[in-house]
């Protein structure tokens, strides 16, 4: 590792490879493994048996919940959620007696993503901010921002908030009250916050 642990807590089961950053306040929980070249922010919360990298970035505050395996080509923005075992893929069309470590497609998981348990995220797509993946959700394409997506294959069934609320036709979040508005071409946008 390339930081001093004083700043941050690995449990004795855990493994942590070389060549590994990991912000302060970040917590790795039993049976994880970190791979070479990871990047961790602060205040991160990995459960048990998550494995991650090699040559990975995880932002801030994210919460990694048990059993999640995040590959090269994935990157985590700030605030992420990871249910409990939740899929990444990196490949399309893997084969055992084939190697296609070349073929890794890039993932984005964008700030404030809420990915639920059980949920798969097929490789190579965006996953807008504050976006909301259902529990058990197969997701095969790009996703809009603040969009509530669930079933097989995943599908947009509403909005979510900031806050991580439904958004009724009013597009007000019934928990902090902040006003959204949707866009002419079927994005969702924050019109108000009650936070700033």
């Amino acid at each position: 590792m390339t930081d001093t642990p004083s700043n941050y807590f690995i449990h004795e089961s855990a493994y942590v490879d070389n060549d590994v950053s990991i912000g302060n306040g970040t917590k790795v929980w039993h049976f994880s493994h970190i791979l070479n070249q990871v990047t961790i922010g602060s205040n991160c919360t990995f459960g048990q048996n998550v494995m991650v990298g090699p040559a990975v970035t995880i932002g801030n505050n994210c919460k990694i919940q048990n059993n999640v395996s995040i590959y090269k080509g994935i990157t985590l923005e700030d605030d992420v959620f990871c249910g409990p075992s939740c899929v990444f893929t990196n490949v399309n069309n893997p084969r055992a007696e084939i190697e296609r470590k070349s073929e890794f497609l890039e993932t984005i998981i964008c700030k404030g993503t809420t990915i639920g348990a059980n949920a798969t995220i097929v490789c190579g797509y965006k996953l807008g901010e504050y976006c909301f993946i259902a529990a058990g959700a197969v997701v095969t394409g790009n996703v809009k921002p603040y969009a509530l997506m669930a079933g097989v294959p995943a599908r947009q069934i509403g909005w979510m908030s900031k806050a991580g609320c439904k958004l009724d036709s009013d597009l007000i979040c019934p928990e902090d009250k902040s006003q959204y508005r949707e866009t002419k071409d079927g994005h969702l946008t924050l019109v108000h916050s009650q936070n700033t």
